[in-house]
């Protein structure tokens, strides 16, 4: 079994910061990509962050210059800085991992952690 823990989402004013941790723990052979998402009420979920085994990194163009997603590998952790936060920002945001467990590649949702940027 493979689980997804986050932690660090909270309440916030804007232009504060938070930062985000996710560690993937369970019988893991390869983390391919991992990510974060989130879920504004009444929209769809969306892409924020994500970063590949080799170390790219793709943003979604409303959070580049403001937030930075880095990795341990050591620890299967992947965290998310998040920068001169916005009221707009606020959402449940989901760790989000695409692995190798086993010899099966699959997705792995964390249960989500609640940000809130006040104005």
């Amino acid at each position: 079994q493979v689980q997804l823990v986050e932690s660090g989402g909270g309440l916030v004013q804007a232009g504060g910061s938070l930062r985000l941790s996710c560690a993937a723990s369970g019988n893991i052979f390869r983390l391919n990509v991992m990510g974060w998402y989130r879920q504004a009420p009444g929209k769809q979920r969306e892409l924020v962050a994500e970063i590949t085994r080799g170390g790219t990194r793709n943003y979604a163009d409303s959070v580049k210059g403001r937030f930075s997603i880095s990795k341990d590998n050591a620890k299967n952790t992947v965290y998310l800085q998040m920068n001169s936060l916005q009221p707009d920002d606020t959402a449940v945001y989901y760790c989000n991992a695409d692995l190798t467990s086993g010899l099966t590649r699959r997705i792995y949702w964390g249960p989500g952690t609640q940000v809130t940027v006040s104005s």
